[in-house]
């Protein structure tokens, strides 16, 4: 269903219009207000009235992670705390979290978006929306649970964790939809066969799943196990939380990324050359219409392409491929590059494992080491040890056929690899300690 016709169809003409007086407004807003931001521009020779068309955005400078953490707490804000009416923050479990806020104004435009994202992926006013997001700090949870109202569907705020719990309620109020993490998704799938309960029977039509990297391989792993069809949704705190882009339901081929609100470009994450449609890089991403925290060619670190062709849902906006990584989740092995996705689409291929994996890597005599755990299945667990020895150097050798590295699997019982009540623990890099 499209939410928006006005917007999400528009002809690119058009659209292209608009993004550029909301990206000159935004210009004018951050040169005003962001000190960071006046003084990007200043050393670099820009004025707002030099930014007159959408090319002229590759003039001005990327901003990073960094930088946020640098003006931490509050620095990149371009309005008066008295207009911030709600505060996000990272984890910061990789050094001072990012903090990000809202004005009214931009509360309702994150809940029209998610409205529209929801929508997109096959929820309709009707609906009850089992919400397995966190809630707190992380804006996932509270993201789709103003969309959800916006939509004017039911929301049921449960949240991460008591996963036994969460069957009893899918079993008992009947939700048709579900959204969570997609290895979120995978952990209720184990837990409600464990108590007895199929999700055959239960009523789920939709799953939209985000917040991490999953493969088209996992996506298939979970409708089957979840009875429904998966869509892919995207978002970052920084640009705005979930929301940012979303596949449809009648194609899952690419997330339409809402242009009236966000500017897209791919990058080369080495050079900083911006790349044309189709060729795969960094995503950026240029906010047009937030108040409070906008940010100007802000890097995210994701990897993908974008695809500027016609969908058959009939939207009209550039849509993004599925992200294979993030360029600080990639790791380097003896000089070939390796995400943990694609371990993940080799391991997908094998009938005998389960979809729980950890890629362990070490540096032993100078060199590194790639070790892969993978769960396997009550029944093959309990074969001959040699079986399971054939196995592991099977899965060794796809994943050096596929991907040209050398790993060393390991295939470990049932329930070893810790479950995650949100975002999945996908590498232990032992080199870093």
């Amino acid at each position: 269903m499209i939410l928006d016709i006005g917007f999400e169809t528009m002809p690119r003409e058009d659209l292209e219009a608009i993004i550029l007086r909301r990206l000159k407004a935004t210009i004018d807003r951050v040169y005003a207000n962001v000190p960071f931001y006046r003084k990007k521009f200043d050393e670099n020779h820009i004025t707002p009235n030099d930014i007159q068309s959408l090319e002229d955005l590759k003039r001005i400078p990327f901003t990073k992670k960094e930088d946020l953490r640098d003006n931490y707490p509050f620095g990149m804000f371009a309005v008066p705390m008295d207009n911030v009416v709600r505060i996000h923050a990272s984890s910061g479990t990789t050094g001072k979290p990012t903090v990000v806020g809202y004005t009214a104004r931009d509360i309702n435009t994150w809940a029209e978006l998610m409205a529209r994202s929801l929508a997109a992926g096959g929820a309709t006013r009707g609906d009850m929306i089992h919400n397995a997001y966190g809630y707190g700090l992380f804006t996932g949870g509270l993201g789709i649970h103003y969309g959800a109202e916006k939509l004017g569907a039911s929301v049921i705020p449960v949240s991460g964790g008591n996963t036994k719990r969460q069957v009893v309620i899918m079993t008992d109020f009947g939700p048709t939809i579900l959204t969570a993490t997609p290895s979120y998704a995978l952990h209720l799938s184990e837990v409600a066969e464990e108590v007895g309960v199929s999700f055959e029977n239960l009523k789920f039509k939709f799953g939209i799943f985000g917040a991490e990297p999953w493969s088209e391989k996992m996506r298939e792993e979970i409708e089957r196990k979840l009875n429904l069809t998966a869509v892919d949704i995207y978002g970052l705190s920084e640009v705005m939380g979930p929301g940012v882009a979303i596949e449809c339901h009648e194609a899952k081929k690419g997330l339409h990324i809402f242009e009236d609100h966000f500017i897209p470009e791919i990058i080369d994450p080495q050079t900083g050359e911006v790349l044309p449609y189709g060729e795969t890089g960094e995503l950026v991403f240029t906010t047009i219409t937030k108040e409070a925290f906008p940010v100007i060619r802000y890097r995210t670190r994701d990897i993908t392409s974008l695809n500027p062709e016609p969908c058959i849902c009939g939207r009209t906006h550039i849509r993004m491929n599925r992200v294979s990584g993030r360029t600080d989740d990639m790791l380097i092995i003896r000089g070939v590059n390796v995400f943990p996705s694609q371990i993940e689409s080799v391991l997908m291929e094998m009938d005998e494992v389960e979809p729980y994996y950890q890629l362990v890597v070490d540096r032993k005599d100078n060199l590194d080491t790639l070790t892969v755990l993978v769960e396997v299945g009550e029944r093959l667990f309990s074969d001959e040890v040699r079986h399971l020895q054939d196995r592991e150097r099977k899965i060794a050798k796809n994943i050096k056929d596929y991907l040209g590295v050398s790993a060393k699997v390991k295939l470990v019982e049932p329930k070893v690899i810790a479950r995650s009540q949100g975002k999945a623990v996908r590498v232990i890099d032992n080199r870093e300690i």
